[in-house]
């Protein structure tokens, strides 16, 4: 299956290191290339792959499916959507060294990086992030253009809304509830349900913001 990043950056790139693992522990699955929106990227190579042009190109570019490798998730939700509304096929990147409970469900376009724990009964959406060694309770659900920071670990029974953003060594105790775009601070600690669209922080995280919610 030929793949198609979308995104040169850092994180585009650990998505193509994705998908080259995945090829090395015989996957079918085949990177082709980049295209990003910065034209000065236009024939680097990261990672042996080249980047093949920008976005508008993509009609003129055999492939089997994308994967949108944009870190924000505003900006990865607008860019999936409008793919999804042409009929894209996505293709989702799951890192070898992941560890995935058989009956986990994972959405199109997501990625999976290395050293994540996914545990049973969990869904992950569509287009989510689940970062370096973050882990996954139990009956989780996940909801679409999520970001799972590295070393985020979420209890059993956790929700997490469309858009979140979990950040790095961040905590979840379990049957709690984040809602859609909100975000949670770096090390924090979340003890509590945290509504929509907002910014929470601390040890236990506390609201400190509403947010300007652009992706829902």
């Amino acid at each position: 299956m030929r793949v198609l990043i979308l995104g040169a950056g850092g994180h585009a790139q650990v998505v193509a290191d994705i998908l080259l693992r995945m090829r090395d522990a015989g996957s079918e699955v085949a990177p082709i290339g980049f295209l990003d929106d910065d034209p000065g990227l236009v024939g680097r190579r990261y990672l042996g792959l080249p980047v093949l042009g920008t976005t508008s190109d993509l009609a003129g570019i055999p492939r089997d499916a994308v994967l949108v490798a944009i870190g924000d998730n505003a900006t990865r939700q607008r860019l999936f959507r409008h793919l999804q509304e042409g009929g894209e096929r996505f293709a989702i990147a799951c890192h070898p060294r992941a560890i995935l409970a058989p009956d986990v469900q994972i959405g199109p376009g997501s990625m999976v990086c290395a050293g994540a724990v996914v545990n049973t009964g969990t869904t992950i959406g569509a287009n989510v992030i689940l970062n370096t060694a973050c882990s996954v309770d139990h009956h989780n659900q996940v909801g679409d253009h999520t970001h799972i920071a590295p070393g985020v670990h979420l209890g059993g029974q956790v929700t997490i809304g469309e858009g979140c953003f979990v950040a790095i060594g961040s905590s979840v105790i379990p049957g709690r509830t984040i809602g859609p775009w909100s975000m949670i601070g770096v090390g924090s600690a979340v003890t509590k349900d945290i509504p929509s669209g907002v910014m929470a922080v601390g040890i236990p995280a506390r609201v400190v913001s509403k947010l300007r919610v652009e992706g829902a």
